[in-house]
């Protein structure tokens, strides 16, 4: 089961077509985050509380596409409606997996291959020399894992849907009629995307650990470690704000560390079909009725 969310500033709307055709959507009030703790309205650490609130997001609108997927299988089967719905601890235990899954293969596994490497090369010992390799690792582990995913079948469909919800902010921004004519003369590459978030994630970690570990004398593995874990808000919340200055200021230089995000996108979105594409147009459509209705600004957050 497949489908598109689309965000405005006080709402989203997640879109799923379902096998007979049928599109089924979920609606619902955002509240922002730092509406709620003010705290997160700061620098650093409002791109810590919009982190939080996106993988928030994905979690309800995956619970709601499996929730669609296991109604219809459960229908065909003749099981009660009660049994389709995904139990939250369920859902609640695959987020404490992909977060459990992130911090083994992209902060211990690069600073632990890093040190057994610095029992052969010496000079790895140097705390700066050794985050910039420690950072190498992980950005190839990172691009080599998604290029891998990439070549299976039902992610590459994903990656469409990825491209089709692109099109569309593109086609919404642009202040032409949203149709799928339209939305198609548009390119899959946005600057706002998750992807070019997260490499810029692992640039500035690398910056940040090259720092870091010489200032606190970090010189073990498991220290190293430990800092790598302790500081992931931090670097979350430093790679937010250069993407939002990257956004106001399109020539600086430092706008230009967001470029290489636009590349990987061409792995993280392919062209959608039609029928991708208007599954997203529902999906925006969706969440800016339900913006007009809280009288907020129809926009894409």
């Amino acid at each position: 089961m497949e489908g598109v969310m689309m965000r405005a500033p006080h709402s989203y709307c997640v879109a799923v077509r379902r096998s007979n055709g049928e599109i089924a959507t979920e609606e619902s009030p955002l509240p922002r985050i730092s509406d709620k703790y003010p705290i997160f309205k700061l620098p650093v650490l409002r791109g810590v509380g919009t982190l939080g609130q996106a993988m928030s997001l994905g979690v309800k609108a995956l619970r709601f596409s499996t929730n669609v997927a296991m109604e219809e299988e459960n229908a065909a089967k003749g099981k009660p409606e009660a049994s389709s719905e995904v139990p939250a601890w369920m859902m609640t235990l695959n987020l404490v997996f992909s977060i459990g899954f992130f911090i083994i293969m992209y902060k211990v596994l690069p600073a632990f291959a890093t040190g057994q490497l610095s029992n052969y090369f010496p000079t790895l010992q140097n705390p700066a020399l050794f985050s910039l390799v420690d950072g190498v690792l992980r950005l190839i582990i990172f691009l080599s894992f998604l290029y891998g995913i990439s070549r299976y079948k039902d992610i590459r469909r994903v990656f469409e849907y990825h491209g089709a919800e692109h099109k569309v902010v593109y086609n919404f921004e642009s202040g032409q009629p949203v149709t799928v004519e339209n939305a198609q003369k548009f390119t899959t590459l946005h600057p706002r995307c998750g992807t070019s978030f997260l490499l810029v994630v692992m640039l500035i970690s690398m910056a940040t650990y090259m720092i870091v570990d010489p200032l606190f004398a970090l010189n073990t593995i498991p220290a190293k470690i430990a800092s790598r874990v302790i500081l992931i808000p931090v670097i979350a919340g430093l790679s937010y704000e250069l993407i939002r200055f990257a956004a106001k200021r399109r020539g600086s230089l430092l706008a230009a560390m967001t470029i290489p995000g636009l590349w990987l996108q061409k792995i993280t979105t392919q062209p959608p079909s039609d029928d991708q594409t208007a599954i997203a147009i529902h999906a925006l459509e969706g969440a800016m009725q339900l913006e007009q209705k809280q009288g907020g600004q129809l926009v894409i957050a």
